[in-house]
């Protein structure tokens, strides 16, 4: 069983047929190449943070958690079981977007980019996991 670092280590989302990166990344890390496309993932612009650092391909705020349970969870571990399951059956109803993700990610890596501290609880990490999943659903 993987533990949510070592998973957002390896995490690879197989695409009818075709397997790609879904990488994960703090916004305030540097950029590189391998990111593949850089999309915020974000309903807030990262604070401090100019759009020519963050060098963000795309932005995609209506696929972050909403912002009732974004407040909600604080990121406050001990309600991350919680979060994760509220947090899923939003992305249900997210078809636009979710296919959108699919799509860049049959066509090469990319790269959720996130501004959450906690890089082991966060929404990027359940949106990485959802997509890994999508085709099952």
């Amino acid at each position: 069983m993987d533990t949510p670092v070592s998973a957002r280590l390896r995490f690879i989302v197989a695409l009818k047929g075709e397997t790609r990166m879904i990488k994960l990344k703090r916004a305030y890390e540097k950029h590189a190449t391998a990111d593949g496309e850089r999309i915020l993932v974000e309903r807030l612009w990262p604070r401090g943070l100019t759009k020519l650092q963050a060098k963000i391909d795309l932005w995609l705020k209506d696929v972050a958690p909403s912002t009732e349970l974004r407040r909600w969870f604080g990121h406050d571990p001990k309600k991350w079981d919680e979060f994760r399951q509220r947090y899923q059956k939003e992305l249900k109803q997210k078809d636009e977007q979710i296919n959108l993700l699919k799509r860049k990610a049959k066509a090469g890596t990319i790269t959720l980019i996130y501004a959450a501290r906690d890089e082991d609880h966060n929404g990027a990490l359940v949106l990485q996991q959802f997509l890994q999943g999508a085709d099952a659903r």
